[in-house]
């Protein structure tokens, strides 16, 4: 009976450490099937990861492709060149006596009111043309038939404005380009005036018609004068002055009545505010003048010395800030715009 009971115990002792070992082996490999499963979700969660970043990528790639592929437009003309391809140089004028102004415009249909402007690059300067006028139709009409020509070969944002003197009394140059001068401010920004009389013609284009540091005669010489200089000092027919120049003496004197004397009066305003006046060279700076008789009404300024001994003290209470005048109409014309006043 003993044995039998020994053989019960130790039969039931190797079943216990069989159930034992197999409950170790169980957990063990519930443990490392656990173990494969945490590292294949981690895999997954990584690769996922990777996707997803892959993903973010390519669509800012996609998106920074589709900015790039889009065309861009450039929203500035470049400037055109301190010296334009198109000049000529000297040329030899003629003045036909049967010329119109029908033809006159048909030689410039891009003018349009007076104004011209590159198409093929953006002007350095904006130039208001003044022109002092009355009963000189032939010589406008020759002017104009040169000039504009001259302007757009030099690739010129320009406008011409002809300032006319109505009425009987005697003509003021000086005050007519005051005029112009406030009128054209009106229509434009424009960078630098033109002063210009109406029986000069330019010969050569390299005489640029643009403003410079300091205010620029461009009459050196002409046909009349053997091409030299009129006198030490002169200061007439062509002259170029910046906005802030011209304001800054007070523009032209509004009291020369008749011929002379008014250029003369500019020049000491200027040399009293410490500019200078600048010039072409001779062999460019020619003008044809073209011949006539001394107007009626534009006869000599018997007061001109006078006046001109006065300057330093009439400046700045005579020009710009005394001009009054009578506007009668400003008419835009298809080569120019015409200013008529009264004084």
């Amino acid at each position: 009976l003993s044995l039998y009971i020994f053989h019960l115990c130790y039969k039931f002792k190797v079943l216990v450490l069989v159930t034992l070992c197999l409950t170790v082996l169980w957990a063990t490999c519930s443990y490392f099937v656990d173990y494969r499963q945490e590292i294949s979700k981690a895999k997954s969660m990584v690769e996922n990861f990777r996707k997803v970043a892959s993903l973010e990528d390519s669509q800012k790639e996609e998106k920074s492709e589709s900015v790039a592929k889009v065309p861009t437009v450039k929203s500035f003309q470049g400037h055109c060149p301190s010296l334009s391809p198109y000049l000529r140089g000297a040329s030899k004028l003629t003045f036909k006596a049967s010329l119109t102004l029908e033809e006159v415009q048909k030689e410039n249909p891009q003018v349009a009111k007076g104004r011209y402007r590159p198409t093929e690059c953006s002007a350095l300067q904006h130039v208001a043309i003044l022109i002092p006028y009355r009963n000189r139709e032939k010589h406008l009409l020759y002017l104009l038939e040169h000039l504009h020509p001259f302007l757009q070969r030099q690739q010129l944002d320009y406008g011409i404005y002809v300032i006319h003197q109505a009425g009987s009394t005697k003509f003021n140059r000086a005050k007519l380009l005051n005029v112009g001068y406030l009128e054209a401010l009106k229509e434009a920004n424009w960078d630098c005036f033109i002063f210009h009389d109406v029986d000069l013609v330019p010969e050569n284009d390299f005489n640029i018609y643009m403003c410079d540091r300091q205010p620029k005669h461009l009459v050196v010489g002409r046909n009349s004068t053997g091409y030299r200089l009129r006198y030490q000092g002169y200061f007439g027919g062509v002259t170029a002055l910046t906005r802030d120049q011209f304001s800054k003496v007070n523009g032209f004197s509004n009291n020369y009545w008749g011929w002379g004397g008014e250029d003369d009066d500019l020049r000491i305003r200027v040399e009293m505010q410490k500019m200078k006046v600048v010039r072409p060279s001779a062999d460019v700076a020619r003008y044809t003048m073209i011949f006539h008789k001394r107007d009626h009404g534009n006869e000599e300024n018997g007061e001109r010395m006078k006046l001109l001994r006065q300057v330093s003290r009439t400046w700045k209470t005579d020009g710009l800030n005394s001009c009054s005048y009578k506007l009668l109409s400003v008419e835009h014309n298809p080569l120019y715009v015409n200013i008529t006043v009264d004084f």
